[in-house]
């Protein structure tokens, strides 16, 4: 059987220094806010090329505490619209309608599955606060058009880089592109921990400060809370986990790379439809290897017959779903489509190339 994603095998490759750094948290007896969580997040910023990080439980709080805060602020009328992709995590989504604001999905381009600059200012009005973009499946979505967008308007932009740990553009990483960025460190991505574990990237001090407090329940100091807070916090272990793989991230980002240019060279059927290749490579980090199929089910059925595990990234678009019917009559026949189609393939750092030998044969075999 090839695992669609082997966590123990990555872990295992760690080994053993994964051990001995559990161990040296163990060893020292404290377990939140320590030494491993400020180390983390001040060698993340600096990978980053950001000034702040501030660690949280998850993604989803990282979005939300970023959004809150500039509420807070006045930086985001409340109740204001927030433009999104529709062919994202549902998560994007939850934490801007948690903030009390308004989602505002819209279509991708067809080749890329990111929103263009055209299509933002398509849905630009006075009620708009922020622009999200979703740099889905490890592809960068930021590019200059966007920015120079975000500026005539005066707009935030707000980055969910939970797929994209270590993608870059024009020299610069994702998480310091925009106004402020989320980042998930759920255990499949590409900087992964061992559990739940977010953060927040900016360069922006007040909203640092503020977002570090909201994270404490809304205060800095034991039991004066200036702000409605949440408790979102990443626990020593997990910190310790990621400034270990931090490590290696750009070697293991650099790996798949290579296997999704083997994956490009050895589809070749006209029934499947690989991803397009960004001009420059890294503004990908292929946290998943996608390719469309209009029968996708049926293929899905005839891989795992040979042993080959797949994944739908995602079945039901947000705007579909229950929790979201306000939009189900909203037109977004590309997202639709995308979600109809697509399906991931197996593509991990320790993903032999022997594998994905196996993998396009068997997509051959597909009749």
């Amino acid at each position: 059987m090839i695992k669609f994603l082997d966590l123990k095998s990555i872990n295992d490759s760690f080994e053993p220094q994964l051990t001995s750094t559990i161990q040296r948290v163990l060893a020292r007896g404290w377990y939140l806010g320590g030494e491993e969580k400020d180390g983390f997040e001040r060698e993340y910023a600096k990978y980053t090329g950001t000034k702040y990080c501030i660690s949280t439980g998850n993604g989803l709080d990282a979005l939300l505490l970023i959004l809150r805060a500039y509420v807070t602020m006045g930086e985001i009328k409340e109740g204001a619209e927030v433009i999104l992709p529709a062919n994202t995590f549902i998560a994007s989504l939850l934490a801007v309608s948690e903030c009390g604001l308004k989602p505002v999905p819209i279509d991708p381009c067809p080749e890329t599955f990111i929103i263009t600059a055209a299509e933002i200012e398509k849905k630009i009005n006075d009620h708009t606060g922020a622009i999200m973009l979703v740099h889905l499946y490890g592809r960068n979505s930021y590019d200059t058009n966007i920015a120079q967008l975000a500026k005539k308007y005066g707009l935030k932009i707000i980055e969910d880089n939970a797929q994209s740990a270590g993608c870059c553009y024009n020299g610069k990483r994702t998480g310091s592109l925009g106004d402020a960025a989320g980042h998930s460190f759920y255990p499949a991505k590409n900087l992964g921990a061992l559990g739940d574990a977010g953060a927040v990237t900016t360069c922006d001090p007040q909203l640092a400060e503020i977002i570090r407090a909201m994270a404490n329940y809304g205060g800095r100091k034991k039991y004066s809370y200036p702000y409605k807070g949440i408790n979102s916090r990443m626990d020593e272990i997990q910190a310790a986990v990621l400034r270990l793989k931090l490590n290696r991230l750009d070697r293991d980002n650099a790996k798949r790379r290579a296997l999704a240019l083997r994956y490009r060279d050895r589809i070749t059927s006209e029934r499947f439809s690989p991803p397009l290749f960004p001009a420059n490579p890294e503004e990908h980090v292929w946290h998943l290897f996608t390719i469309q199929c209009k029968q996708r089910d049926r293929l899905r059925s005839h891989l795992l017959k040979k042993g080959i595990q797949t994944q739908i990234h995602y079945p039901i678009p947000p705007h579909q779903q229950g929790a979201y019917s306000g939009l189900v009559n909203y037109p977004l026949p590309i997202t639709e489509q995308i979600h109809r189609e697509i399906l991931s393939l197996p593509l991990h750092p320790l993903l032999p190339e022997s594998q994905i030998i196996q993998i396009a044969d068997a997509l051959d075999d597909f009749r």
